[in-house]
């Protein structure tokens, strides 16, 4: 089967591998689409994946087989939905199952995934899209989900102000559903103008460059804080700029990957016992509250999900462009499309 494959010095191919065989309880699902998640393009272009990894993880499929008893048949169209942690350790006990403590670390540098034609997974694991809800829009149910945890670990509510620094796909979702939740003074700091103008579309209330946020003296306030304040694009001094922001009292949500790491003034977070917290995954609940807010017409679905999609042999060029900001929403992936 066709596959788009990390070959190792930033670059990716598409290369024929092996079409997976389910084992026992599991499911062959052909990928219908793959969305283009951030972390893929800082695996890819800071070098950090290994060579031979098949990245991509924000899909959506159909059920090409399945064994007997399991549920599900051909032609079911399904997403992939974690699997609970084990319900007894201190993450789970506190409605965190993504950091159970007994589940085997995620293999970020060699992992398989669906930037390709078909994967195996337990049948257990998989949940039915709704009739009603587009294919493509379901492989937004991953990101949907975290998005939702970020909002939860906040405790962001109506009455806050709230700031959010980069408006690529993570940073508009995360604008989308705190719209779809009531919350409405919402600023954004991003320096591209699509992406910012595609912030004001999703729900945002402004829209502004970086360089016009505010530097706070050491034990002072900005002149407008923010109660909350997610950083999504990943960027050391976007997290610098971002902890500057806060109110007394208030919340750093980082949601964003990146490597470089962050300065925080430990003074000021004692000053103004400030909360930096961050949101790697989805809540105990799994992926089926994402699979209904994305059913329920409420999100901006034409201004977080780009028109066109791609074939695997675009993903390379796509990611480039993605990282420079000259794309503002999520690309899909269509490994069945010809190039």
């Amino acid at each position: 089967m066709p596959a788009a494959v990390y070959v190792g010095d930033g670059k990716i191919v598409v290369e024929e591998v092996p079409r997976p065989e389910p084992a026992s309880g599991e499911v062959l699902v052909e990928i219908a689409e793959c969305g283009i998640c951030g972390s893929d393009l800082h695996m890819v272009l800071e070098r950090y994946a290994r060579p031979g990894a098949i990245l991509g993880h924000e899909w959506s499929g159909i059920v090409a087989s399945a064994p007997r008893g399991s549920g599900w048949s051909p032609g079911d169209r399904v997403v992939d939905n974690p699997p609970p942690g084990c319900g007894v350790c201190r993450p789970c006990r506190r409605g965190r199952p993504a950091v159970c403590l007994n589940r085997a670390p995620a293999n970020f540098l060699g992992h398989h995934g669906a930037f390709c034609r078909y994967k195996t997974v337990s049948a257990d694991s998989l949940i039915r899209i709704p009739d009603s809800l587009p294919t493509r829009v379901a492989a937004l149910t991953e990101p949907t989900a975290i998005t939702l945890h970020a909002l939860q670990v906040s405790g962001v509510g109506p009455d806050d102000r709230v700031l959010v620094t980069g408006a690529g796909p993570v940073g508009l979702l995360i604008v989308a559903v705190l719209r779809a939740q009531g919350i409405s003074d919402i600023t954004v700091s991003e320096p591209s103008p699509i992406r910012r103008q595609r912030a004001l579309d999703v729900g945002a209330t402004r829209a502004v460059t970086p360089d016009t946020l505010q530097e706070p003296a050491m034990t002072m306030r900005v002149a407008e804080p923010y109660t909350v304040v997610f950083e999504c694009s990943g960027h050391a001094s976007a997290i610098e700029a971002a902890f500057g922001q806060l109110d007394y009292a208030g919340t750093l949500v980082i949601v964003g990957t990146g490597f470089d790491p962050p300065r925080i003034n430990q003074n000021r977070v004692i000053i103004f016992e400030l909360e930096i917290v961050g949101a790697y995954n989805y809540n105990d609940d799994g992926f089926q509250p994402a699979v209904d807010l994305l059913d329920s017409g409420t999100l901006p679905l034409e201004s977080l999900i780009e028109p066109n999609d791609i074939p695997l042999s675009e993903v390379m060029d796509t990611m480039e462009r993605l990282s420079r900001g000259e794309i503002p929403g999520k690309v899909m992936v269509r490994p069945g499309l010809s190039s």
